[in-house]
C-alpha cells in the first residue's frame, strides 16, 4: 500500500476521533444536569437484575411488566421514606413558623453558652440579618433544585426501563466495546456489581441504624422530639466522618445552655462513644460482608463522589475508586505490567 494512502488514513482517523471526542464534549456538557439520572438507571438495573432475569426467563413474565415491576417497588422505596420525613418534619416546620421567638431564644442560649466557652458570639444583630438574606435567597435556588430533581428522577424510570426490556442486546454491546479480555470485562462486572450492591443497600442501612443509636442517646438524656432529632440524624449520617457531629454537637450544647450539666456530659459521651463509633463498625460489618468493601474506600470514595455526581456520589464515589485500583490489576493481567517477571531467553530451561 501506498505510503501516502496510510498516511491520509491516519489522518482520516484523527480527524474521525476529534469530531467524535467533540461531539462527546457537547453531549456531556448539555446532559451533564442528567448524569445522576443515568448513574440511578444503573444502580436500579444492577440491584435488580438477578430477579428481573429470574423472572423474565424461569416465571416467563412479560418484559415490560417485570420492568414496571421493579420501577413501582423503586418508587415505593424512594416514596416510603420521604412519607415518614414529612409526617415527621411538617408539624414541626409549622411550629417554627409558629414560636420564632422561642426559637431564637433557643439560639441565642446556645450562642451564649459558645461564647462563655470560646468568647466568641454565634449570634449578633449582623449575623441573624446576614442568615436571614441567605435564607431569603437560597428559596429559588431550592425550587430549582426540586424541579431538577423531579426531571432526573423521571429521566432515571424512562432509562431504566429500557435497560432492563433491552438488557441482552445492551450486555453484549457494552461487552464488545470495552477493549478487554474476557476474563477481565467479567472482573470489571463483578466488581460493579459488588460496589453498587454495597453501596446502594449498606449505606442506607448504616444510616438507619446509627439514626436508631442517636435517637436512643438523645431520648436517655432528656432531648426533646428526640425522634426527630434522630430522624434528622441518620440524614446527615450520609455524610462520613463529621455527619452526625452537625447534629449532635449544636445538642449537647443546648442542653448545656439549659443548666442540666448531667446530661449535656452524658450526651457527649454516648455521642462520642456509641453514635460516632456504631458508624464504623456497621461500615467494617455490613459493608464487608453484602459487597467486601474495605470502609476507607467507603469514606474516601463518598468525598470525591459527593463533589463528582452530587446525591449518587454515595455509591459511585467508592466505585470509582475501586475502578482505580481494579484498572491497576487489569492492566498487570492484560500486559504483565508492574512486577512483571522477565522472561528466559529461548533454548534455557529451568
Amino acid at each position: 500500500m501506498p505510503v501516502e494512502h496510510v498516511f491520509n488514513n491516519k489522518i482520516r482517523q484523527v480527524i474521525l476521533l476529534l469530531i467524535l471526542l467533540g461531539l462527546a464534549l457537547v453531549l456531556l456538557i448539555e446532559l451533564s444536569e442528567f448524569i445522576p439520572a443515568f448513574l440511578g438507571a444503573i444502580t436500579l438495573y444492577i440491584i435488580s437484575r438477578e430477579r428481573y432475569i429470574y423472572l423474565t426467563t424461569k416465571r416467563k413474565w412479560k418484559r415490560g411488566a417485570s420492568a414496571l415491576l421493579f420501577i413501582l417497588l423503586f418508587l415505593l422505596c424512594i416514596g416510603l421514606p420521604v412519607w415518614i420525613a414529612v409526617d415527621i418534619l411538617s408539624p414541626r416546620v409549622q411550629s417554627l413558623f409558629n414560636n420564632q421567638e422561642a426559637i431564637m431564644q433557643s439560639l441565642k442560649s446556645i450562642s451564649a453558652q459558645i461564647h462563655k466557652w470560646t468568647g466568641q458570639e454565634l449570634l449578633s444583630d449582623a449575623n441573624i440579618v446576614n442568615i436571614q438574606k441567605k435564607l431569603t435567597a437560597y428559596i429559588p435556588t431550592l425550587l430549582n433544585s426540586t424541579l431538577t430533581i423531579l426531571s432526573n428522577l423521571a429521566l432515571m424510570l424512562f432509562i431504566a426501563y429500557f435497560m432492563f426490556t433491552n438488557h441482552q442486546v445492551m450486555e453484549k454491546k457494552l461487552e464488545g466495546f470495552i477493549p478487554l479480555q474476557s476474563r477481565n470485562v467479567h472482573i470489571l462486572a463483578g466488581e460493579t456489581k459488588n460496589m453498587i450492591r454495597a453501596n446502594a443497600l449498606g449505606i442506607p442501612l448504616i444510616s438507619l441504624i446509627q439514626g436508631v443509636f442517636a435517637m436512643i442517646g438523645y431520648w436517655i438524656f432528656g432531648v426533646k422530639d428526640f425522634v426527630l432529632w434522630g430522624f434528622i440524624t441518620g440524614l446527615f449520617a450520609f455524610f462520613p466522618l463529621v455527619g452526625t457531629m452537625i447534629i449532635w454537637v449544636p445538642l449537647v450544647v443546648y442542653v448545656y445552655s439549659t443548666g442540666s450539666s448531667f446530661n449535656g456530659t452524658g450526651l457527649l459521651l454516648y455521642s462520642l462513644i456509641v453514635t460516632g463509633n456504631v458508624d464504623y463498625l456497621a461500615r467494617i460489618t455490613l459493608l464487608r460482608k453484602i459487597g467486601d468493601v474495605h470502609p476507607l474506600i467507603t469514606v474516601l470514595g463518598v468525598i470525591v463522589g459527593l463533589q463528582l455526581f452530587g446525591f449518587w456520589g454515595f455509591i459511585f464515589g467508592p466505585l470509582l475508586i475501586s475502578y482505580f485500583m481494579l484498572m491497576i490489576r487489569i492492566y498487570n493481567n492484560e500486559f504483565g505490567g508492574f512486577g512483571a517477571q522477565t522472561h528466559h531467553p529461548t533454548g534455557d530451561k529451568d
